[in-house]
């Protein structure tokens, strides 16, 4: 169960999951230098309009996808302040695929797999992207890229995955139904 997870955040507290217990929560691993960080937009407008009314935001910046998260977690978070005026916390940069990847993302992964990209031209250029490095892409639940999304509902239940290419109002839509 997901309320069985710590993560760390960008100070280097513990928060444990638990502690998220009736929240609607999105767990998005970031990036500051991918071509989806204007994603940061619409997070944190979703964070402004549901926080009061139950929705947690889990911002975990990754490194793994095009070495797009390069700097510090002080850097970073200085970096989405700044130009995203973020008000959601940050946790400290992790992995999210491979032998160091973090425990909590093994089970997302495992709850929701991955589905596709859609369609569009965002999409069309993903596949085609992730092709050339992984031809068995489709048939795994690795995270693709930046900007994949986990909607997690108030018993703890992940109900959803949205890849960085899904719209955002869709990913609204879905916590809005939640909360």
């Amino acid at each position: 169960m997901i309320y069985d997870y710590t993560v760390t955040t960008g100070t280097g507290e513990e928060l444990k999951l638990a502690d998220y217990k009736g929240k609607v929560i999105l767990v998005v691993n970031t990036a500051t230098g991918c071509g989806f960080t204007p994603q940061y937009e619409p997070i944190e407008q979703l964070y402004k309009d549901y926080h009061e009314k139950g929705l947690e935001i889990l911002d975990i910046p990754c490194n793994q996808f095009g070495a797009q998260a390069p700097g510090t977690d002080e850097e970073i978070h200085e970096f989405c302040t700044l130009h995203y005026n973020t008000t959601f916390p940050q946790m400290k940069k992790a992995d999210v695929n491979g032998e160091n990847e973090l425990p909590l993302y093994t089970y997302l992964k495992s709850q929701q797999g991955f589905a596709g990209f859609g369609e569009g031209q965002q999409a069309e250029f993903m596949k085609g992207f992730l092709q050339k490095m992984d031809p068995d892409y489709e048939h795994n639940s690795a995270i693709k890229w930046n900007f994949t999304k986990f909607v997690v509902d108030r018993e703890g239940k992940v109900v959803a995955r949205f890849e960085p290419t899904a719209d955002m109002a869709a990913v609204e839509e879905c916590i809005k139904s939640l909360l």
